[in-house]
């Protein structure tokens, strides 16, 4: 069985560039290989992993909304097809595998492709070791319902009343969306003292989360996210790679 770890937070408070760390720390603690699910169709989690996607899930629902005619003249069912084209657009990467959900293309509902995904994650899922899925910004994110059961439910803020007030409702959220956790982390990313707010501390005791985690803002990484640079380049002595490799290493 895989461990899933499933990221999410408000818009602009760091959850890619958590989730590529967390990836990349994985890997190197040989946690790997390590499926890489970018749900998010504003996201950048590619970059941050310094590959690019050869295919989107948003790409493959267009392409077979083209081809299905002619796929099932020769014989190839319409959610085969959609399978296959997933499949193509997987990108493979040393220790990693990414899969992206991409922008909606083209008109009608975008739900078919979401439970695509959420049926191709479980059905994959096994063969890797782990899954880290970086989720849509917003609340939009767990009523998309692409998965139901982690073993990692990570809910990520900036150290400002709005990013914290998004994680209680993130909370409610997946408690009304029925989202199943073994254990729930709260990041308080880009804190600039050695102190929680005090929102936060009360958050986690009314939520009853596992561990509440503080990481320091951070130079070398406001750098490389300011130059789009891949986060594999970050010194070994990087205070938040040194945080998130401890956290790994109790998974």
């Amino acid at each position: 069985m895989s461990y899933l770890i499933a990221v999410t937070g408000k818009g602009g408070v760091g959850k890619t560039t958590l989730s590529a760390m967390l990836i990349q720390r994985l890997i190197a603690n040989k946690k790997g290989p390590v499926l890489a699910v970018d749900a998010d169709p504003n996201s950048c989690l590619d970059a941050a992993l310094g590959v690019s996607v050869n295919g989107t899930v948003g790409r493959a629902r267009e392409e077979v909304r083209e081809e299905a005619t002619a796929a099932a003249a020769g014989g190839i069912a319409k959610r085969e097809l959609l399978e296959i084209k997933i499949a193509e657009g997987l990108t493979e990467a040393e220790g990693f595998d990414l899969i992206a959900m991409g922008r909606p293309e083209g008109s009608g509902c975008y739900c078919y492709a979401n439970n695509v995904l959420k049926e191709i994650i479980g059905h994959i899922a096994n063969e890797y070791p782990c899954v880290v899925l970086d989720n849509e910004a917003g609340l939009e994110n767990l009523s998309r319902r692409i998965v139901q059961n982690v073993d990692l439910l990570i809910l990520v803020s900036d150290p400002g009343n709005a990013g914290l007030e998004t994680l209680k409702r993130l909370h409610v959220l997946a408690r009304e969306m029925n989202v199943k956790y073994k254990k729930l982390w709260l990041v308080v990313n880009r804190l600039r003292s050695d102190k929680f707010p005090e929102k936060a501390l009360q958050i986690k005791e009314e939520t009853r989360a596992d561990k509440l985690i503080g990481l320091p803002d951070d130079a070398e990484i406001a750098a490389f996210a300011e130059d789009n640079k891949s986060l594999t380049g970050l010194s070994k002595r990087n205070a938040v790679v040194g945080i998130i490799d401890r956290l790994v290493k109790e998974l």
